[in-house]
């Protein structure tokens, strides 16, 4: 579904406070043509108001917003950069928008960075960055992490751990009292990867993680192994709950509702569905996940939505323009907040709503997660990759001594895929 939207529309909420940011801009002029995959309500407002906002900045410019359906607009892109390029297009951060900067498809924008907004978007600038420059820029993201029963980590005397031995040690009482340490469900399979990411990025550190998810380093190799074998000492412990294959994401939910299991590694989009089961602020709280390997620093799974201006645009200082307003700290605010996106500015300079989910989530990706930000393995690895390689991580949670065989697989289905 298409909509066309002139720049004279004005958005409730959302066109307020941005006429002293429009005094940092030089004045434009012509045609500006935005192509968003923000097709659902909420976000279709938000990009609304965008637009009439920077139009009432730009009085000199006409901006044309086309809005397409999210799932069309991922078969749509590569042709639509190809040819007849808009000035600003909406996608994602990491290897998601590899192949469109190796195809020369997208600007590089670089200038932008200089300065203030690298040391604001510090979070997000190495899933921005391919080849020692930057390819676009952040406007939303939300944090994964563990989400726990507060009571009962009260009750047992638990204290969010800090690192391996101590969230193993954390476990163990909880198995002892006939609690699971986790939940989860991987029917849909993206949950266990979940759990490869955090626990690769934790043995291996982020560079490694990328290279893995982008070819360059063997299924077999040996950091790989380190990995599976921190995984499987969960599994062995019985730190899960059984029958995980069965479950989709939210059928594993009542599992830590009901007090049978203690956490959950999810992203925030879970708060909601256990708050309305039930489950009290008091009850519920969150901790980052904890280090394994202290040489290496902390990163974080923080899928990330971009803006990016194509290399064929036809007024990319416009485009330009536009990349640097979003990125601002009151932009951010205004357009992540409870009543718009719901999720996390980016910009370390914007302010989050009262929630203490987002406000934990923000504190840990602004201000600790050093190693970087990666994007969750079904976007930072191919698809077909990303589908075999969820197949491995679950058959490996249920069957863990097929390891060798698992890893020989994923091997050979990198050999095939990247080589395409």
């Amino acid at each position: 579904m298409l909509k066309t939207l002139k720049a004279s529309v004005a958005v409730a909420g959302l066109v307020a406070g941005g006429h002293a940011f429009a005094a940092e801009h030089e004045s434009l002029s012509g045609d500006l043509v935005i192509f968003s995959d923000m097709s659902n309500p909420a976000p279709r407002a938000v990009m609304e108001g965008l637009v009439a906002e920077f139009g009432e900045m730009h009085p000199d410019l006409n901006i044309e917003l086309t809005v397409i359906d999210r799932e069309a607009y991922k078969t749509q892109i590569r042709n639509f950069l190809t040819a007849n390029a808009p000035d600003v297009a909406n996608w994602y951060a990491g290897n998601r928008m590899a192949p469109y900067v190796d195809a020369g498809l997208f600007m590089d924008v670089s200038d932008i960075w200089e300065g203030e907004m690298s040391e604001n978007l510090a979070s997000t600038k190495s899933a921005m960055t391919m080849d020692d420059k930057q390819w676009g820029v952040p406007y939303t993201y939300y944090q994964w992490g563990v989400y726990y029963r507060a009571d009962l980590y009260d009750e047992y005397g638990l204290e969010e751990p800090q690192d391996w031995e101590t969230l193993k040690s954390n476990c163990q009482t909880l198995l002892d009292n006939g609690i699971k340490c986790f939940t989860i469900g991987t029917k849909f399979l993206w949950t266990a990867g979940g759990w490869f990411d955090y626990l690769n990025m934790r043995t291996n550190g982020y560079d490694y993680h990328m290279q893995l998810t982008a070819g360059e380093i063997p299924w077999t190799d040996d950091g790989v192994r380190q990995t599976f074998a921190n995984w499987r000492e969960l599994i062995d412990m019985g730190a899960f709950v059984d029958n995980h294959t069965a479950y989709s994401w939210q059928e594993a939910l009542p599992f830590m509702v009901n007090g049978e299991a203690a956490a959950y590694l999810m992203g925030n989009f879970a708060v909601a569905p256990l708050r309305e089961a039930g489950l009290s602020d008091d009850q519920l709280d969150y901790y980052q996940f904890p280090a394994i390997n202290p040489d290496v620093e902390l990163a974080e799974d923080a899928p990330t939505d971009t803006f990016h201006v194509p290399a064929q645009a036809s007024n990319p200082e416009a485009g330009k323009a536009f990349l640097k307003y979003v990125t601002s700290p009151e932009v951010q605010t205004r357009i992540n907040a409870s009543d718009a996106l719901g999720q996390l500015p980016i910009n370390s300079q914007a302010s989050v709503g009262d929630d203490k989910f987002l406000q934990q989530g923000f504190e840990v990706l602004s201000s600790n997660a050093p190693g970087g930000v990666a994007q969750f393995f079904d976007r930072d690895a191919p698809a077909e990759m990303a589908k075999v390689a969820m197949e491995g991580f679950q058959q490996f949670m249920v069957q863990p001594d097929q390891l060798d065989n698992i890893l020989q697989r994923l091997e050979q289905a990198t050999g095939r895929i990247y080589d395409k």
